[in-house]
Formats: C-alpha cells, structure tokens, sequence
C-alpha cells in the first residue's frame, strides 16, 4: 500500500484507488442541511377503528393525547361493515401508549391506498403466484380508496371513503 492522501492496493496486480466521492455523507451532513425534513423520520401513521356511536369519544382522546403532524385527521367509513376509522400521523417519540383498534400502515399517496406490510406480502404473493418479490410492480390504482391488512394470514380489502377531514 503506498501512502497518499488517497489510499491505493495492489490487488490481483491492479491498482485500486479508494477515496471519498464528493457526493459520500459525512456524519453532519443531515444536521446541516436545511432540506431534509427529519420530522418524517419519526412520523407514523396510525388506523383507528370505530363505529360511529364512539366516533367522537374517540376524536376528543386523539386530540388530547396527541401532537397530531400535519393537523389533519381523516375520517373514513367502510360501507361493508359500516365502521368507521380515523387516519393521524404522530410523531413516534412522543408516544406511550395507542388507542385500542389501532394499527400501523403505510400509505400510497396516488390511489390513496392504506396498507400494512403484511397486506402487501400478502398481495405480491396473490399477485406473483404465491412468491413474495419486493421488486414486484403493483398497478396501485386497482387499489384506488382502500385500506389493504391481513386477517388470518388473508389479505382483506376494505374500500372507503372520506367521511370528513377534520383540521386542527
């Protein structure tokens, strides 16, 4: 190895010069940047689910007990079952305690899908003939207003739609 400023090898006699792209994080890089947003690093998004009777029980205990991101809750109904589920991003540091029926999920922004990791397993896997690939495409809007988890280990699909957005 020859002493450079930038580090050389020999290896199967070639020579390699390691050094630091420009482009390469340095650890302060996210403390300096002013566009890195870091409170997404932390958002979760939570699905309550509630009937109708205990819709705003359930609202004031959100409210509450929570520092709402973004203050916005949506509020969905499912007509197949006629329930009801309110949608919150919170900051996961802040956090004790969940309400009861409640679970985490992701989102797809375009068809305003609602999933959780295991519904999406479950998809590919109904999708690509019992395989699970994560570099598997999915046609998000045949998913278009839907909350997508797993009950029993079966995917189960709940179509929704905006009951109101309440702002905070």
């Amino acid at each position: 190895m020859l002493k450079t400023k930038k580090k050389q090898y020999l290896i199967m006699n070639q020579q390699i010069t390691l050094q630091n792209p420009p482009h390469m994080y340095k650890v302060d890089d996210f403390h300096e940047s002013s566009i890195t947003n870091t409170i997404d690093l932390n958002n979760r998004l939570l699905c309550t689910f509630t009937t109708k009777e205990d819709l705003n029980g359930l609202l004031d205990s959100i409210t509450s007990k929570y520092d709402i991101l973004y203050n916005k809750i949506f509020v969905l109904h499912i007509k197949s079952n006629d329930e009801y589920v309110c949608t919150y991003n919170i900051d996961q540091d802040n956090v004790s305690s969940i309400p009861s029926n409640t679970i985490l999920v992701h989102r797809k922004k375009d068809s305003n899908t609602l999933y959780t990791i295991n519904a999406l397993n479950e998809l590919i896997k109904t999708l690509n003939g019992g395989v699970v690939n994560t570099r598997f495409p999915i046609d998000w809007q045949h998913y278009r207003n839907t909350i997508m988890l797993t009950q029993n280990n079966e995917l189960k699909q709940l179509r929704t739609k905006i009951y109101k957005i309440i702002e905070l």
